[in-house]
């Protein structure tokens, strides 16, 4: 299991390359048989301009790790998946160490799939709480 769990992490982290996701320097940390995890930095480059984390760089990470857990728990060999909705409730803020993002599957369909990806610090602490929706389109053979 830890070699296949490895193999995942280093598709999804190398998949990030010149994205979004490197730019805002998300990592992809752990993955298990039903969540899939990605850790960002809080640093002035994600903050508003106040000091703290902004909501659009939360949501960018909740919906980069809910599509990267798309691709790793449906066939992303077969399957473009692409996010169609998103919400957020962001309650707390964080001013620096890193957040976390963990996307767990509320619903597995055949074409759409429902995550909630829980961001918290480093302690634990709720910072944000997402919704997504995916869609699974079939790539053409």
């Amino acid at each position: 299991m830890q070699e296949h769990k490895e193999k995942i992490l280093s598709v999804c982290n190398q998949i990030r390359k010149g994205t979004l996701m490197e730019t805002l320097d998300m990592e992809y940390v752990d993955v298990g048989e039903n969540f899939l995890i990605a850790r960002m930095p809080v640093t002035p480059k994600v903050h508003q301009p106040d000091g703290v984390l902004h909501g659009g760089a939360s949501v960018a990470l909740a919906e980069s790790v809910g599509s990267a857990a798309s691709y790793v728990f449906l066939d992303g060999n077969q399957f473009f998946v692409r996010g169609i909705e998103i919400s957020a409730n962001h309650v707390k803020s964080i001013k620096d160490g890193y957040v976390y993002a963990r996307a767990s599957i509320l619903h597995k369909g055949r074409t759409t799939q429902l995550w909630e990806i829980r961001i918290t610090n480093e302690e634990g602490d709720l910072i944000s709480n997402c919704k997504l929706t995916t869609i699974a389109l079939p790539k053409q053979q």
